[in-house]
């Protein structure tokens, strides 16, 4: 009983003599700063055990900041991407309709200054199969428009109206095998006819004997309407000749020509009236 009593007042002594000697300790560190220099060494080999411990933590907080980043990344280059991609719409459709409003502003020169009455049609379908030559277009008889009305485009005589309906009308183009238009050469006033062939880009010129070929025509020359037959005004461009060949064993010579008209890539044609327009 005597040694417990004896130990237990030991440790108190010794918490007692430890408790001294800190007090003594910090009071010496503050006065006479004895222990800044040990601190500042301890702190110094404990720095690579703190940077090894906070190493995982550190590195998974950088892999999370970068996978952010290049989230955040991905998503403005989607952003960028789909806004790139609407200025590029954009874009071509200004172009288009710029294009457009050139094709209109050609097409109202051309016939206002014939002095014709016109009506801008746009071209629903196009039928080019080699037995027939046909577009629709969207005016009809509430439009005013009738049997063999002529059709042309910004550089000339495209075809003319042979069906209507309420709405729509379907055109026969110059180049179908069953359409035949009066035309005559500018150059040399020589008149015969344009007959189609079923291809979009030749027109044979009918009825030119082989010795009158030989003086009244030549590869180059314009022929415009000529006005017989009171179907088509008088003076518009039909094409341009492209081949003039003699056929000896033949009343007729071969001429061939070029139609003015864009007959395979008009988006809009224009309705003519007979009727002059009345100046103010």
């Amino acid at each position: 009983m005597n040694s417990s009593i004896l130990e237990g007042r030991t440790q108190t002594v010794r918490v007692i003599i430890f408790v001294l000697v800190s007090i003594m300790l910090m009071i010496a560190d503050d006065r006479l700063k004895y222990l800044k220099i040990v601190r500042t060494h301890l702190l110094t080999l404990v720095y690579p055990i703190q940077y090894v411990v906070n190493l995982p933590m550190e590195w998974g907080q950088w892999v999370s900041k970068s996978a952010q980043q290049r989230l955040h990344l991905l998503e403005d280059y989607e952003e960028l991407r789909q806004e790139n991609l609407y200025l590029q719409v954009t874009l071509q459709k200004f172009e288009d309709l710029k294009s457009e409003n050139d094709r209109l502003r050609r097409l109202l020169g051309t016939s206002v200054k014939m002095g014709e009455r016109v009506k801008i049609a746009e071209i629903l379908a196009v039928d080019l199969e080699p037995a027939k030559h046909k577009i629709l277009i969207n005016k009809g008889k509430h439009d005013g428009v009738f049997i063999q009305q002529p059709v042309i485009d910004a550089n000339g005589i495209m075809g003319q109206v042979i069906q209507v309906g309420l709405f729509s009308s379907i055109v026969m183009l110059i180049t179908d095998p069953e359409h035949e238009l009066p035309v005559q050469v500018v150059r040399t006033g020589l008149r015969t006819v344009a007959k189609g062939m079923g291809m979009v880009n030749r027109l044979s010129l009918l009825y030119l004997s082989n010795t009158g070929v030989n003086t009244g025509i030549k590869i180059g020359d314009l022929i415009v309407s000529s006005g017989d037959g009171q179907k088509f005004p008088k003076g518009y461009p039909v094409g341009t000749i492209i081949e003039v060949t003699p056929d000896i064993g033949q009343p007729y010579a071969q001429v061939h020509a070029l139609p003015r008209a864009a007959l395979e890539r008009n988006r809009e044609v224009l309705l003519l009236w007979k009727q002059r327009i009345t100046k103010n």
